[in-house]
């Protein structure tokens, strides 16, 4: 059987990601030390929904895009091509859920490969063709080989947490200073720095996450040996995304950074803030490498 490819370039950037991200999480906490706020509870608090984060995450994105484990009997033939797909892949076979909604989509979380759920759409299923759901699983099955899903989730959180400090910095954090100018200027600054931490960190994970759907393209055309399936999928998921109503998108669009290709409008999407990289550059990635595949 054919080794499964090491993205090392994926590996570097999930260090040097999570390297500067912490860093920059300890330069934010010395200066909210230096400026005498009092934030032992809430780094109790974030740790411990750090620790559910990262124990319940896969139950957690369930229930947020209503998708329901399914057993083989009640969906054998989904079974089978994710059983057969993860041997190819070389990791345990994953738990199966599908997500009751019209939009063809999938997506893989949990926090390692002996822990992950991959799931599908019913849209997805029906839409289209068994060759084609085959490599949307296989690109599924190459973020929990990578294991980019339990890297993101854990930068994600860090974020979702700097995101809220930035946000409810005027309630907890002004209210801790005095009314003299220095105290004001002391609040000003932390504000300041914490802004710029959030803006850091939104950066850093994007650029991530949009690296790791080139891998596990790369990943998903491996296992199947057809980049073309991969290509003619993802076509068919954009395409079907921009004719379904923004209402019904807007119920999935707390899943968009787990899915093979976010629920928006194609043109809502500017790279830079993007958590995948543009269709164009991912269906030219795709063709390069079947070039390659071919010799």
């Amino acid at each position: 059987m054919r080794r499964f490819p090491v993205d090392y370039g994926l590996t570097a950037r999930m260090f040097l990601t999570m390297f500067l991200l912490a860093a920059l999480y300890l330069f934010f906490g010395v200066v909210l030390w230096r400026a005498g706020i009092g934030f032992t509870t809430l780094i109790f608090i974030v740790g411990i929904m750090l620790v559910a984060q990262y124990f319940f995450s896969d139950r957690l994105v369930l229930l947020s895009t209503g998708a329901r484990e399914v057993s083989p009997k009640e969906a054998p033939e989904l079974h089978t091509l994710v059983e057969r797909l993860a041997t190819l892949a070389d990791i345990p076979k994953p738990r199966v859920a599908i997500v009751p909604t019209s939009i063809p989509n999938a997506f893989a979380t949990g926090r390692g490969p002996a822990h992950a759920v991959v799931a599908v759409t019913t849209g997805l299923m029906q839409r289209l063709e068994k060759p084609e759901i085959e490599a949307v699983l296989a690109h599924e099955l190459s973020h929990i080989k990578n294991r980019d899903v339990a890297v993101m989730t854990i930068a994600s959180f860090f974020a979702t947490v700097a995101s809220f400090i930035v946000q409810h910095f005027f309630f907890w954090g002004f209210g801790g200073f005095g009314r003299d100018r220095d105290d004001r200027g002391g609040a000003a600054l932390v504000y300041l720095v914490s802004l710029l931490v959030w803006l850091i960190s939104f950066f850093l994970i994007r650029a991530l996450s949009r690296y790791r759907e080139f891998a596990a393209d790369r990943g998903a055309a491996f296992i199947t040996g057809t980049p073309g399936l991969l290509s003619s999928a993802l076509i068919k998921i954009s395409n079907a995304i921009e004719r379904i109503p923004t209402r019904d998108l807007r119920q999935t669009e707390a899943a968009n950074a787990f899915f093979i290709i976010p629920a928006l409008r194609r043109e809502a999407l500017t790279e830079l803030f993007a958590t995948h990289p543009s269709l164009e550059r991912r269906l030219a990635y795709l063709r390069e490498l079947e070039r390659q595949m071919r010799g």
